[in-house]
């Protein structure tokens, strides 16, 4: 809860962030027999002056870079969705190198022009090229009660794994303590969405963002939630998939009523219309689900 750093509302600042493992995997050959206890490594806390309880904390993710030559898949034991599969390698790893500097996150870590992909850069993965598409694996505030594993995602955000969380988006968070004290990391160069085998190309990153402060908001947010630019997404976790997605469809219910003065059942009637269920992950101590409507039909009212 001591702020590594505090910063203004509405400062724009830069957050460097090492691989979720923290530089212990660096070849093929380095496995994992289990999954750390300190894992996800996250930087911050960030305190943001003016947050309060019940204040809404807005996070402008204006560039996201990877900043080494190299990320890592791998496996561990008793972890990610296939994990009792007999003719599945646990632990197994591979090294997903960074190829063709000069877009983001070329071999220097230097990223492209406003944060493309211009120079082509891409990870390479036994011969086949992926294309390099950073995302914020663990973002979010301090929890209401008592400490969380940055391994565990929940309504503060966490380990969303939420492949949304990259450059362009606007990120929202209920603020719980003061300062909000806001922390990040567990990046990865490229992941799929549900992050089936428990890992994406874990790389380090550095992130610019813009901090805002909304006190008093006019609808309150329990959950985390996400404007792409061409959707507003609920985003939320727990211990099943039912669960998750029934608590991602009420928020958003609750967001169209708000914007369109619906009832709560004719909101429930349009969410059916023009929402889109998503999975974000299926690996972590709870799972993740979002729900998504097009920007046409929902905006952001904070």
């Amino acid at each position: 809860m001591e702020p590594v750093y505090e910063a203004a509302d509405g400062e724009s600042l830069t957050i460097e962030t090492v691989d979720s493992l923290n530089g212990a995997v660096q070849t093929d050959d380095d496995l994992l027999d289990a999954i750390p206890e300190a894992v996800n490594a996250a930087t911050g806390p960030i305190g943001v002056e003016g947050a309060s309880p019940g204040d809404v904390l807005a996070v402008e993710i204006e560039d996201v870079r990877v900043a080494e030559d190299r990320g890592r898949v791998l496996t561990a034991p008793g972890f990610g969705l296939l994990r009792d599969d007999p003719d599945i390698d646990h632990p197994a790893t591979r090294i997903t190198e960074v190829r063709d500097g000069g877009g983001e996150g070329g071999e220097d870590g230097e990223g492209g022009e406003d944060g493309d992909d211009e120079g082509g850069s891409r990870i390479e993965f036994e011969g086949l090229d992926v294309p390099i598409d950073p995302v914020i694996g663990t973002i979010g505030v301090a929890t209401a009660e008592g400490p969380v594993s940055t391994l565990t995602p929940d309504d503060h955000g966490g380990n969303l794994d939420t492949t949304d969380m990259t450059t362009g988006t606007t990120a929202y968070f209920p603020v719980f303590q003061a300062g909000a004290m806001l922390a990040m990391g567990d990046s990865k160069a490229a992941m799929a969405d549900g992050e089936m085998c428990g890992t994406g190309a874990e790389i380090a990153t550095e992130i610019d963002v813009t901090l805002s402060v909304i006190e008093d908001p006019e609808v309150p947010l329990e959950r985390p939630l996400v404007d792409t630019g061409d959707a507003v997404k609920a985003i939320a976790s727990a211990e099943t998939m039912e669960d998750a997605v029934e608590l991602a469809n009420r928020d958003i219910v609750g967001l169209l009523a708000h914007e369109h003065g619906f009832s709560r059942t004719e909101a429930y009637l349009f969410s059916s219309l023009v929402g889109g269920l998503e999975i974000s992950q299926v690996v972590d101590p709870q799972v993740t689900a979002r729900n998504a409507v097009p920007s046409e039909y929902l905006s952001v009212p904070y």
